[in-house]
């Protein structure tokens, strides 16, 4: 450990943000990283603790905690400290193929399992992964490893989400020759279309990409597998194919007026309105816009605090957010000891920047819609809310969100984006390959392992397990590649972790 006294000489400090009036004016990330020396500080405060619960990545009560990728958080904060730069990434990479996206994305397991943070603060982790990862852009050797060996083996991976990225990093240092198929005009899935450029800005997409290619591995864009190439040709060229197109089959609101004219997915609200900001700069109009319209979002979760900020960019006249659950505790409750995941209230920056501009958090809980209304023309002019209570079912025993009678409320709203998660695996795409789905609609496979029940072919990420995390995809997408790897060498020395 760098100093042993650290994490009682120096505060937890993390990057700083612009103010929420300021940062909506535009589309751009709005932190500013840690400074070197301070980096040198909060390394400092990691106590290299016998148990290092930040790299665990246990699950604790159905919950994550700790790094997923089990990422040697000591080890490079030693690094860091000691200015060891250059290795620190080396560490750093061993295990996450992608630290500049998930220094960006990733909400920070390893912080929330912190030894430091059980009693005080924990180290600024995701800071620290940040600058080691742009550091490394900047001095080069986060640059192209071309491989020295190539074993004359094809593997095709379908998307290029997190989850397929992955796979193809691994599989192409291993040597085998990778392409990639991705249906969208633009390499990255999720990152690229589903994440909002605030958080994730595209050109740092873009340059992890430029290094695969140079690494060699292909990419096809604007080709939907299943639909322009069929499965049997892929099967035929490539010896091994990998399915990771994600979990994007988006669940709906079952409500009279539904087919009112103003209600969007949320995937579909966020992702063409990133692609009209990278062609055009929005002036091709090829967008959803919430410019002076009541904008209603159901969903509490991650997108729908993605599309509260975009709408607050795009000059929304109110924003409200539902959800179903009742508000979490400000602390952690008896019932949820550190190192679980914390169930506590988050407000997350889609959030800061609607108290900022309208005065009040956007959130009503133990809430969902009951009726869409619409006017004559079809559009979209309101809808009625409705409470939820939680009564336990005298059937099942299960304990269930009902309506409480007589608690019915109209609002107004001329856009309503539907962020209530993923059911699953698109229909068409499993047909085409003809693998079998679970109970969940996500491909099925035995326990810990990806290989699907039609020969050669494997699934990762989200199709695998179901909507999920970046940091989750990225492991799935590292455990598929080693699976794939064996199954073509009969060994494999891919590192997982």
């Amino acid at each position: 450990m760098g100093k042993p006294t650290g994490f009682l000489e120096y505060e937890r400090k993390t990057s700083a943000e612009l103010a929420p009036k300021d940062r909506i004016k535009n589309f751009n990330e709005f932190h500013t990283p840690l400074s070197r020396d301070e980096q040198r500080k909060q390394a400092a405060r990691c106590m290299d603790c016998g148990v290092p619960f930040c790299q665990a990545g246990m699950n604790i009560c159905g919950m994550t905690s700790g790094c997923p990728l089990n990422n040697l958080i000591p080890e490079w904060n030693d690094m860091l400290y000691n200015d060891n730069l250059e290795q620190a990434f080396a560490r750093l990479s061993k295990t996450n193929c992608f630290p500049e996206f998930t220094s960006r994305v990733c909400p920070a397991l390893c912080e929330k399992a912190c030894t430091c943070g059980h009693w005080g603060d924990p180290v600024s982790v995701r800071d620290n992964e940040h600058g080691i990862i742009e550091t490394a852009y900047k001095e080069g050797y986060a640059g192209p490893h071309i491989p020295k060996v190539r074993t004359g083996k094809k593997v095709a991976i379908i998307g290029s989400g997190p989850s397929g990225l992955a796979a193809a990093d691994q599989l192409n240092q291993r040597g085998h020759e990778v392409t990639v198929y991705e249906r969208d005009d633009r390499v990255g899935g999720l990152l690229m279309y589903g994440i909002p450029n605030m958080k994730l800005e595209k050109q740092i997409i873009d340059r992890k990409i430029n290094v695969m290619k140079e690494e060699g591995v292909k990419f096809i864009t604007g080709c939907n597998v299943g639909v322009d190439v069929k499965s049997a040709e892929l099967l035929k060229e490539y010896d091994r194919v990998i399915l990771c197109c994600g979990a994007k089959h988006a669940r709906d609101i079952k409500a009279t007026g539904r087919d009112a004219e103003g209600i969007y997915f949320a995937v579909d609200y966020l992702s063409r309105n990133t692609k009209s900001l990278l062609d055009s700069n929005f002036k091709d109009n090829k967008f959803i816009s919430a410019k002076g319209k009541n904008v209603v979002i159901i969903g509490g979760g991650d997108t729908g605090n993605d599309c509260v900020g975009t709408a607050i960019r795009q000059g929304a006249k109110s924003v409200t957010q539902l959800e179903m659950m009742p508000c979490p505790p400000a602390e952690r409750a008896a019932n949820n000891p550190w190192p679980e995941w914390p169930k506590v209230l988050k407000t997350d920056y889609g959030q800061e920047e609607a108290i900022a501009c309208f005065g009040t958090d956007p959130r009503i809980y133990q809430t969902t819609v009951k009726e869409f209304h619409k006017d004559k023309n079809g559009k979209l002019n309101g809808l009625t809310i409705v409470r939820l209570e939680s009564k336990v079912d005298e059937k099942t025993g299960r304990r269930n969100m009902v309506e409480v009678a007589g608690s019915e409320k109209k609002i107004p709203a001329e856009l309503v984006l539907i962020a209530a998660g993923f059911l699953g695996t698109e229909e068409y795409i499993a047909k085409a390959f003809g693998v079998e789905l679970n109970q969940r609609t996500n491909v099925a496979t035995e326990p810990g392992t990806y290989a699907t029940n039609v020969k050669n072919v494997f699934v990762a990420g989200d199709m695998h397990r179901g909507q999920s995390l970046v940091v989750w995809a990225i492991r799935e997408g590292r455990e598929v590649a080693h699976d794939v790897d064996t199954s073509l060498m009969g060994y494999s020395y891919l590192s997982v972790q």
